[in-house]
């Protein structure tokens, strides 16, 4: 009976063990099969359908929608043809096929001009932000300071966000990074495998926590001198809006904001794997929805006789503020200025636009 019993509780053994090893197999597996996609991201046969289903390759959290559905009205207004493009006239359907668009939507007085989708594409498909999230994160850093919650952008952020005092952040005050001049190293260069960007999205993908990569960084240039666009200084203000909201960036957009707008649908914000938001660019929502931000700003903060985003803020946000931030300056590297997370054209007449890599735009 003992060798019996023995023989059972062997089995048992054995069984648990081969358990935990399809287990960890399975888990690898999900890991691996995230890298791969992240590898394979921008490949040109696979990025319009991967743009269109991040929340299905990663973790994301919902951010909810509002009881309330803002209805767009169809503008009598029509689209032009074509547009002049440094002196040659240029087909708009013609640019729209060669840029491979996947949707394209005007708004005029809070109507709808022109709606189309592309490739798979529709009007209630979730398409991810990239960097057009950091417009959305800079806004919910201007309601925390009205909410009381931050002092001054003067103040360094390490003074919110302890888990800086030994990175490249240490002392550098919370407005250098709304305006990507936060001194820190970092290479942004998607092409690049062995860049500071793609070396992020792998430890995002085999998953690691995304706030430990940001205070790896190291400083680069004194801040507050030159604008150098790093990605990872508007995930140090989603960790800033975490750490004095006491709740996530997600709950903190869907109570702010998202519930506010009469939003279409239910956003996605991928996560890593310890639950925290990708801060520098992974809101995955619909078009209309990016044109209600779009209008939200057009109006100052105000949607329709609710200021939500302060006016001050709006106004602060898109104006370059310091000589290294304009167009012209030779610090930006790039036709357009800075304010807070968005830009600003180089013939700015009071426009300004989100943009995220590969090409997502909402232009106000």
């Amino acid at each position: 009976m003992k060798f019996l019993n023995k023989n059972k509780k062997l089995r048992y053994t054995l069984i648990l063990i081969l358990i935990s090893i399809a287990v960890l197999l399975a888990a690898k597996h999900h890991e691996a099969y995230r890298l791969y996609k992240v590898i394979t991201l921008f490949d040109e046969d696979t990025i319009a359908e991967n743009f269109q289903n991040m929340s299905r390759f990663f973790p994301a959290t919902t951010v909810k929608k509002g009881p309330k559905n803002f209805t767009f009205s169809r503008s009598s207004l029509t689209m032009p043809d074509s547009f002049s493009f440094k002196g040659e006239n240029q087909n708009i359907q013609t640019y729209l096929d060669a840029t491979y668009t996947t949707g394209f939507l005007v708004i005029a007085n809070n109507e709808i001009v022109f709606e189309n989708y592309y490739r798979g594409f529709h009007v209630d498909g979730l398409h991810i932000s990239w960097s057009v999230n950091k417009s959305f994160v800079s806004a919910l850093v201007g309601i925390a300071i009205k909410d009381g919650l931050i002092e001054n952008i003067q103040d360094p952020i390490d003074k919110y966000v302890p888990e800086l005092t030994n990175s490249g952040y240490a002392g550098v005050s919370i407005e250098n990074i709304l305006q990507m001049s936060s001194g820190v190293a970092f290479n942004e260069d998607y092409a690049d495998f062995y860049s500071d960007i793609n070396r992020m999205g792998r430890v995002i993908a085999l998953g690691n926590s995304i706030n430990e990569f940001a205070a790896s960084l190291s400083s680069e240039v004194k801040a507050g001198t030159k604008h150098h666009y790093v990605s990872m200084d508007t995930q140090v203000l989603g960790m800033l809006l975490k750490s004095v909201t006491h709740t996530s960036p997600s709950k903190y957009l869907e109570e702010k904001i998202w519930s506010k707008i009469g939003a279409r649908k239910d956003a996605k914000w991928l996560v890593d794997d310890l639950g925290m938001e990708l801060a520098f660019g992974t809101l995955n929502i619909t078009l209309r929805d990016y044109a209600r931000f779009g209008m939200l700003y057009l109006n100052n903060g105000n949607w329709f006789g609710e200021q939500i985003v302060p006016k001050e803020w709006v106004q602060q946000s898109v104006h370059a503020k310091k000589p290294h931030l304009l167009p012209t300056s030779d610090s930006i590297g790039s036709k357009f200025g800075y304010g807070y997370q968005w830009w600003l054209p180089s013939n700015y007449q009071e426009d300004f636009l989100a943009r995220g890599v590969y090409g997502q735009y909402i232009y106000v």
